[in-house]
């Protein structure tokens, strides 16, 4: 994993601040990027879950919350009568945390895993929920005494803030492209052009191609991590490329499970430490796109898998990204014009995709703010009718959250199987010029 940080650039943030006050008084998603437009607009969210040592009573869960907001301050950002960087209100707080008694944590967290629509009922609350179950009778043989979920609109939190706020570190934003570098205008007016070509199409494609509505289900897995890495030696690959051939080849090996016949089309993210002008503001990953070739023997396919991640890992990263991110700007221009262009059919729309893969940064338990944490720990994402599979790694466990359609959900027992059979197999020696396994 790269080394991430809360910000690219030194920054000063008092102008700034000045400023936001005023401009979210008139459009509460003033201060969001493109990229953070597009998340939101999409209703697209996010959540951690992990179990605690002890329990919480509400005002130990609204302390916990005061100290969240302390370390990422993009939380008080785009709802109505929102005061940027500033405290939340007593009665902010108190609307958006809930606590409840439960006699067993049999059901979680899967049976507790949603699509997270009611952050968008109320457009004058923060757009996160921290919510708390404590078992009535104490601690469970396995320690835990409670679950801690937090659900959030995923235009105020990316994978590397949760990673950092579990180390109890400042998960602020700031300023992520620099400023100092300006853009050409020729580079700008390609960009402008480029964000045209690829959104119109999109904007089509989404009205007469997008799947019927569906509902989507979560799961969630935990894998000891280093039977996974031992696994990778052996087949002589990257930990990333085993632990995505292990999901893909699990949940779309049937040809009949997939949209395209001769491989699996991912979009997978990655950190990028190398910051541009043109970057967003806000996010800090890199969005790849690749095909994984289907072969039905897995040795075969997971070298493939690795093979594949290599080579679009030698593009420029940063090229394919300026294209997203002017399809973003373009999209929410198209929208102050036409906004009804922009209803379910067009969020609901992935094209060739198969599924999203994301793998956020360790996240291991230090300070006040998570000190209560029992592994594993849980990250997860939702985007309306997409397949996406969120890898958490921990010090012990690296968890799989999936949100998926039914189809999906009843595969994923298959892929502890899977890990089963690939122990058990005879592999022979992998090719000269093959990924040392452990670089990831």
């Amino acid at each position: 994993m790269r080394n991430f940080s809360p910000s690219s650039f030194n920054h000063d943030h008092r102008e700034a601040l000045a400023r936001a006050g005023a401009a979210v008084a008139k459009d509460p998603q003033a201060l969001f990027t493109d990229f953070q437009w597009f998340l939101f607009t999409g209703r697209d969210t996010i959540f951690f879950t992990a179990f605690s040592a002890h329990g919480f009573d509400k005002e130990q869960l609204k302390g916990f919350v005061r100290q969240m907001v302390d370390l990422a301050p993009q939380l008080t950002l785009g709802f109505v009568g929102a005061r940027p960087g500033e405290p939340l209100t007593e009665s902010q707080i108190d609307a958006i945390t809930s606590v409840r008694e439960v006699d067993s944590f049999e059901d979680y967290p899967d049976g507790w895993l949603s699509e997270s629509a009611d952050i968008f009922e109320h457009a004058d609350l923060p757009l996160f929920r921290v919510m708390v179950a404590n078992r009535i009778s104490g601690p469970d043989p396995q320690g835990r005494a409670s679950v801690v979920q937090v659900r959030a609109a995923h235009a105020l939190l990316e994978g590397s803030d949760s990673a950092l706020m579990m180390r109890s570190q400042l998960a602020a934003h700031g300023i992520m492209s620099d400023k100092s570098r300006k853009v050409a205008v020729g580079r700008r007016a390609r960009g402008v052009w480029g964000g045209l070509l690829i959104a119109l199409p999109h904007l089509l494609f989404a009205h007469l191609l997008s799947p019927p509505e569906r509902q989507t289900h979560f799961r969630t897995l935990a894998l000891p991590r280093e039977r996974v890495r031992r696994l990778a030696t052996r087949f002589g690959v990257g930990q990333r490329a085993m632990y995505f051939a292990l999901v893909t080849f699990a949940l779309f090996r049937e040809a009949g499970r997939r949209r395209n016949k001769d491989a699996v089309v991912a979009y997978y993210t990655m950190l990028d430490s190398e910051r541009h002008a043109a970057d967003d503001d806000f996010f800090r990953v890199r969005t790849l796109n690749v095909r994984f070739p289907v072969h039905a023997d897995f040795a075969d396919y997971v070298r493939g898998v690795d093979e594949a991640m290599h080579a679009v890992e030698k593009q420029d990263t940063h090229r394919v990204q300026m294209a997203v991110n002017a399809m973003f700007s373009t999209h929410r221009a198209l929208h102050r014009l036409a906004p009804w262009l922009y209803g379910p059919r067009f969020w609901r729309f992935r094209g060739r995709t198969d599924i999203v893969l994301t793998m956020v940064p360790p996240h291991y338990a230090m300070g006040p703010l998570t000190e209560w944490t029992v592994e594993p720990i849980y990250v997860g994402a939702f985007h309306p009718s997409s397949n996406i599979c969120t890898f958490c790694p921990g010090r012990e466990y690296m968890t799989i959250s999936f949100a998926l359609g039914k189809a999906g959900t009843d595969k994923v027992d298959e892929i502890v199987a899977l890990i089963a059979r690939a122990e058990a197999m005879d592999v022979a020696p992998a090719p000269a010029g093959m990924a040392a396994a452990g670089e990831d």
